[in-house]
């Protein structure tokens, strides 16, 4: 309900209304660009000629994405424009949000995402929900929740959760990025193959199962997103064992913050490494940020040329949040004046995607097959 009251704080609930059923006539023109009132009132009338965006201009970008995970995201248009601010007037193209299962989705998310220009990633997560974990630990509530076992998933315990879902997002039309049930290679949540009673193989088989469902209700306007946390905490994994498969997977992201380490490819390389022995596909930095202590404005000074040196991975999600808005640490950019400066310079520097059409992409192309669909 918070988000709600946040959105129709700005809009009547008569344009709320009015923005969810005509959100298929909207009068897209890129990510990253300013929003304008006058763009929300003829995507409202309909006039606008442009037609919708489709998955496959977001798929192999013309840029970078720069995106954010922000303590009201998608629906604060005021937070993006203070965020712009604070990156030295860069406006992001992407905007990063979560929900549990025991939630229903909001389509409402993803027209707020696209009014303030940014491409909407969404990470669903299979369970009840939890508490931050105290440092070093797992509270036993986040990952005993046998109501969410993988086999649930598998025998068709949330079908209808998740058609319904899944037909909502066919409905908006838009495209969305969906990471489902990320950081699978970790024991901190349910879904993991090493806690709640789930077994090896479940993973695979569930992912698929929501997969198909999504194909059914003809909701072909998602980009699936499968996203392990770096092999940092979990060396003795075989990520190879987790992945669905080429088939049903658009891009591969990663969980991974500078802690402890010089640089971005300390931090990342070992887990892009070993993925790429079974996958070609774009990656996409799902999460990330500095640790606050002496390695962190070096970490943050070599991110961004580590970014252009590695075209394959396609962009970044910055966590741009602290304890008192969700989450564990203080990951802000705006940490101190020393790491928002470096920011700023270091994001200068990327060509942003724009989410426009484009023909071929100069990034490297997915090749790999494993995993077809039979």
């Amino acid at each position: 309900m918070a988000v709600n009251v946040v959105l129709l704080g700005t809009l009547s609930y008569g344009v709320y209304a009015a923005v969810l059923s005509n959100a298929h006539s909207g009068d897209y023109i890129g990510l990253g660009a300013q929003s304008d009132s006058q763009g929300l009132i003829n995507r409202l009338k309909g006039t606008s000629g442009s037609s919708i965006p489709t998955k496959e201009q977001f798929l192999n970008p013309d840029g970078t994405y720069f995106g954010a995970a922000t303590f009201k995201a998608p629906y604060n248009a005021k937070e993006i424009d203070q965020l712009a601010t604070d990156a030295g007037g860069i406006r992001p193209t992407m905007a990063s949000y979560f929900l549990s299962w025991n939630e229903k989705f909001n389509p409402g998310s993803i027209t707020a995402a696209y009014s303030h220009r940014t491409l909407p990633v969404l990470t669903w997560e299979p369970w009840r929900g939890g508490q931050q974990n105290p440092n070093g630990l797992v509270l036993k509530t986040n990952i005993d929740q046998p109501e969410y076992q993988l086999s649930d998933i598998i025998d068709g315990t949330y079908d209808s959760y998740i058609t319904k879902t899944a037909k909502s997002i066919a409905k908006a039309k838009l495209p969305l990025v969906l990471r489902f049930a990320h950081e699978m290679n970790g024991v901190w949540y349910p879904w993991s193959e090493r806690v709640n009673g789930n077994k090896k193989g479940e993973y695979v088989k569930a992912w698929r199962h929501v997969h198909d469902l999504f194909d059914k209700a003809g909701a072909s306007n998602v980009i699936w997103v499968w996203a392990p946390n770096i092999v940092r905490p979990a060396p003795n994994v075989k990520l190879k064992l987790l992945y669905p498969g080429d088939a049903y997977v658009d891009w591969v992201g990663m969980t991974g913050y500078g802690v402890r380490e010089t640089s971005p490819a300390v931090t990342f390389g070992a887990t892009i490494k070993q993925i790429r022995t079974f996958t070609d596909k774009p990656i996409i930095i799902t999460e990330t940020g500095a640790q606050i202590d002496s390695r962190q404005l070096g970490w943050v000074n070599a991110l961004f040329p580590w970014l252009k040196k590695n075209p394959d991975v396609i962009g970044f999600i910055w966590t741009q949040k602290d304890k008192k808005t969700g989450a564990g640490a203080n990951w802000r950019f705006t940490s101190s004046a020393a790491e928002q400066q470096a920011f700023q310079k270091g994001l200068a520097t990327l060509d942003l995607a724009t989410g426009e059409q484009v023909g071929a992409s100069s990034r490297p192309s997915s090749s790999s097959s494993s995993g077809k669909k039979s």
